[in-house]
């Protein structure tokens, strides 16, 4: 079944810097994780200005009307920290890494995804939803061969609590500036950027559909409305056009850049989690790599096992239409 290509690019935003190559949780490249769309703790913000505590977009709607509806989706991740136990006289014992039979687990950090939405109906102008998240953890108990306990992973999130506001200005007839606003207002008590990271809203962005009316081009506006566009006000994100070339009814407020209706290129077996480098050239290098290094890469993160695992289930003939495709030939006007 096909997917729908406006998720397949918010899945793409979501995860981009999740996991960089060699996949590995020993890899300098992956001793600083979270890099992208971070919206931290105020506390934090104060003490580092640099680490934003709110997301701001802003982008105009043509034709809105009384009937217009706006739904406002705020997509990010929220890590999750992975504790190794072992089982022990006394009971379960944090430890680094623990080996039972052939598989090997290793203490690290996970991500989970979040989602809220807020939805602007006819005869609102502005609504306001809770981002909230409360503490928690899941135990996944590890047995031997023999059955017998050897120990658990155990999962736990910090609870997070913040903001969504999306509002609709009219500007003048039929046109209208739609704002979005998400806060990070979780109590911070102080430490350090790591452990700032369990409160964030990590990977932000937020994806805009309207019915009753079109977006406007941010990148590109049309000449009558570059003033409009111009005033529009966007902190940490970016908002684009997404879905076919023809289609003016979705936004995507992405922290990174884009063009107006990005695509994923099909020949692409799946996320590598760094849009900036080739999948052909990521995926020889991971076939290429030691059974040592597989190893870690398939025990540092669930996802990098299905990254290795995908990549070594490819065909020749899927590696070879990675090479390289041409879209289309353009005349060139002198």
């Amino acid at each position: 079944m096909e997917r729908d290509p406006v998720k397949l690019i918010a899945d793409a935003v979501l995860y981009e810097g999740y996991l960089l190559w060699p996949y590995r949780r020993s890899a300098l490249k992956n001793q600083q994780r979270w890099t992208f769309g971070g919206i931290y703790p105020r506390g934090h913000h104060d003490d580092h200005p640099d680490d934003r505590a709110e997301m701001r977009a802003e982008c105009l709607l043509r034709g809105s009307g009384p009937d217009t509806v706006v739904e406002v989706g705020v997509r990010f991740l929220h890590v999750v920290r992975r504790q190794v136990m072992a089982a022990g006289p006394a009971g379960l014992e944090p430890v680094e890494e623990l080996t039972v039979g052939e598989e090997r687990h290793l203490s690290w950090e996970e991500a989970t995804e979040r989602e809220f939405v807020a939805e602007l109906r006819p005869g609102s102008d502005s609504i306001e939803v809770p981002v909230r998240v409360a503490a928690g953890e899941a135990q996944e108990e590890l047995r031997n061969a023999t059955g017998e306990p050897a120990g658990a992973i155990v999962r736990s999130w910090k609870g997070i609590e913040g903001t969504l506001r999306a509002e609709v200005q009219p500007l003048r007839h039929g046109l209208a500036r739609l704002s979005v606003r998400v806060a990070n207002d979780t109590p911070w008590p102080g430490g350090s950027r790591e452990e700032a990271l369990e409160h964030t809203f990590c990977s932000s962005h937020a994806v805009l559909r309207a019915r009753g009316a079109e977006f406007v081009s941010l990148t590109d506006p049309p000449e009558e409305l570059r003033e409009e566009a111009a005033a529009c006000r966007n902190e940490g994100v970016w908002p684009v056009l997404v879905g076919e070339p023809e289609e003016r009814h979705t936004m995507l407020a992405s922290p990174i850049i884009l063009e107006d209706h990005p695509k994923i290129a099909p020949e692409s077996p799946g996320d590598l989690f760094d849009g900036g480098e080739i999948d052909q050239m990521l995926i020889l290098n991971i076939l290429s790599m030691t059974d040592e290094e597989k190893a870690e890469m398939r025990q540092s993160d669930p996802k990098a096992r299905e990254i290795l695992e995908r990549s070594e289930a490819l065909s020749n003939d899927e590696l070879m239409a990675l090479h390289g495709a041409i879209r289309e030939f353009q005349h060139v006007r002198q």
